[in-house]
């Protein structure tokens, strides 16, 4: 069985480097089985297609995403603190993932679809921090949210729309003071809705 994992994460990281250098379409199956010394049925006991190696090499990727994720979630600081955090290390982790890619990083902004396909369990385990991060602030009287669960689905789903800005901010080498104001503008955004005392629809139409 080691010895077949090991098989297994050496086509993975064989083929993320020729995805890195050569992009996905002009990379075979052919020469990922060259690349990594195996043959073709060899490979293809593995994986049906290139896109099913495509999937592994970005779940394998954002395992270290996942990592650090949930390293931010224990961290002992105040619930607020600590969702600020995880928005800081999502979006810094899922940048360095796709520059660190070379030619995968136009693939993802390509079809972002086949990534989200990709990443869709590590979602669900994103949604589940931060949800215990949301339940803490509520137990503790910091946030006041009807209900945790919808409330981290939709946020992990906001944190996720700033990638793409965020990424293509820095490939195209913007000041660094705009990153700043990009990432204090996300905070302020979702930790506005959450905080005791927000503004609510009903609150807005009283005072007018």
């Amino acid at each position: 069985m080691a010895s077949t994992s090991k098989t297994r994460d050496k086509m993975v990281e064989v083929a993320r480097e020729l995805f890195a250098k050569r992009g996905i379409q002009a990379t075979t199956m052919n020469d990922i089985a060259d690349a990594a010394g195996k043959g073709r049925r060899t490979l293809y006991t593995y994986f049906r297609s290139k896109e099913d190696i495509y999937q592994a090499v970005v779940k394998c990727e954002l395992a270290q995403f996942l990592h650090d994720m949930e390293i931010a979630r224990r961290i002992n600081l105040p619930p607020e603190q600590k969702l600020i955090n995880l928005i800081y290390v999502h979006l810094e982790s899922v940048k360095n993932i796709v520059l660190r890619n070379g030619t995968l990083r136009a693939e993802f902004f390509r079809d972002i679809w086949l990534v989200e396909k990709a990443r869709a369990d590590m979602d669900k385990e994103e949604q589940k921090l931060i949800q215990e991060i949301l339940d803490e602030g509520v137990h503790k009287g910091i946030f006041e949210i009807p209900h945790t669960p919808t409330m981290s689905y939709l946020m992990q789903n906001a944190i996720k729309g700033m990638e793409v800005p965020y990424i293509s901010g820095h490939i195209r080498q913007r000041d660094n003071s705009e990153y700043q104001s990009i990432r204090e503008n996300v905070v302020h955004l979702i930790l506005r809705g959450i905080r005791k005392k927000a503004w609510t629809p009903s609150s807005h139409t009283s005072n007018k």
